[in-house]
């Protein structure tokens, strides 16, 4: 506990007080854990190692690709016709509602990352043509998918969660959606009113938003399509995977197609047709706009690989099993000892999938002997999983990168609004629970 306590001071010194960059911030401090806890050095590289690579590896496409689509998006002005079409809908005033509708929509079919990456460049541009602060809106667009990666099947964490649980799906989804509602409209919708004043400095070439004539643009639904390409290819993903009435091949294509890399990739190649080849523009134009995206986002990808490897030496260090273990025979109620649980390892380790998943594995022999719905037990879990995200979470260092926040900003609009989300998800829990046997 002493050791976790130690490097998370010794990272904000290194990064507020010296003003190392945070890639090296971590690293620095990913080594200085290891030998305290008494790693060999060739252990401690090999763990290292392994962190980056866990963590880039499944990212890089997703990130790569999608901040390729991204830029083609914003470039062709497809993000300003989409952000044009919302804002007839909804209006300036309730633009945040959109954003939180989009999200939800796109949270559901998308794993966090890939709908961050997806939803990014939409954000910019709104907040471009209606002159609005970026972090309120950033916040209204991530809070919907951290509710439906915390709560939501199909998402892995809660869905293994509740396998292990021998929870109903279906069951389970309907509760996390009641309580996803009333979380949403504070975390979503009142919580951003109170960051408009936080400065957001994003990196310059990262969708720079510019205004093209009308008769220049796209058409809203081949905007709409391209833009939504990845959620498409993912769901039909999903859909197929859980239909045995498919030949092997068929479900094995979709698979592929369906993976977010994959599919980030495919959406690349289904812009260039679609906003390249029939709008007439030259494709070696659009690789410019690519390409810009993808110097935009390197310091991005080096930060969050570090993170990665300061998560694998939490996790290797085993500071989190040290501190549950202060907290297993604690006198609360079993749906509080799920979610308080969650919270110690996510705050521990960083991964909300983790925190998630080895909560559950420390609960579920309590479940059997109590008379707790097993579908609300997945919910708290979840709930807790999303709590304090902070400097080894490499969720943390995304938003602060694209969003351009200092340390102190972040936590102030990302970790509060990912605490805000966990302590009403458990409330709304512990009210639901009075109904639910």
């Amino acid at each position: 506990m002493v050791l976790f306590l130690v490097s998370i001071l010794t990272l904000l010194v290194l990064i507020t007080v010296i003003k190392l960059h945070p890639f090296l911030a971590l690293l620095i401090t990913a080594i200085g854990i290891g030998v305290a806890d008494g790693m060999s050095l060739s252990a401690i590289q090999l763990t290292i190692t392994k962190g980056i690579g866990d963590t880039i590896g499944p990212l890089i496409l997703v990130l790569g690709c999608g901040v390729m689509l991204g830029s083609i998006l914003t470039e062709t002005g497809a993000t300003q016709r989409i952000s044009s079409g919302l804002i007839k809908i909804f209006g300036k005033k309730y633009a945040n509602v959109a954003i939180v509708i989009t999200s939800l929509v796109v949270g559901i079919a998308l794993f966090y990352n890939a709908g961050f990456i997806v939803l990014i460049p939409l954000v910019f541009t709104m907040v471009h043509q209606l002159d609005l602060p970026l972090t309120p809106l950033v916040i209204s667009m991530a809070a919907p998918l951290s509710v439906t990666h915390g709560f939501l099947p199909p998402h892995p964490g809660p869905t293994t969660i509740a396998v292990i649980f021998n929870a109903p799906i279906g069951k389970t989804l309907l509760y996390g959606l009641i309580v996803a509602m009333p979380t949403l409209g504070v975390v979503g919708l009142i919580f951003p009113k109170f960051l408009k004043h936080i400065p957001a400095n994003p990196p310059k070439g990262l969708f720079d938003s510019k205004d093209l004539p009308e008769e220049k643009l796209p058409g809203f639904g081949i905007s709409f399509l391209t833009a939504l390409c990845p959620v498409i290819l993912m769901t039909l993903s999903v859909i197929f995977n859980n239909k045995s009435d498919f030949s092997p091949s068929i479900i094995h294509f979709f698979q592929f197609v369906g993976d977010a890399g994959n599919a980030m990739l495919i959406s690349v190649l289904f812009s260039i047709l679609t906003l390249g080849i029939l709008q007439k523009n030259k494709i070696s134009l659009l690789m410019n706009y690519a390409g810009s995206g993808l110097q935009a986002i390197a310091s991005i990808l080096l930060i969050i690989a570090a993170g990665g490897a300061m998560k694998e030496i939490f996790a290797t260090t085993g500071i989190d099993k040290t501190i549950v273990g202060y907290l297993k025979d604690l006198p609360v109620s079993p749906l509080i000892l799920g979610w308080l649980i969650a919270t110690v390892i996510r705050i521990a380790i960083g991964s909300a999938t983790i925190a998630g998943l080895t909560a559950a594995g420390i609960v579920a022999p309590m479940l059997q002997v109590s008379h707790v719905s097993p579908e609300l037990m997945v919910l708290s879990i979840g709930a807790g999983s999303l709590m304090c995200s902070h400097l080894n979470d490499t969720g943390f260092w995304m938003f602060k990168e694209y969003v351009g926040l200092s340390i102190k900003d972040t936590f102030r609009s990302w970790t509060m609004m990912e605490s805000l989300i966990g302590l009403l998800g458990i409330i709304f829990i512990l009210i639901l629970s009075v109904f639910v046997s």
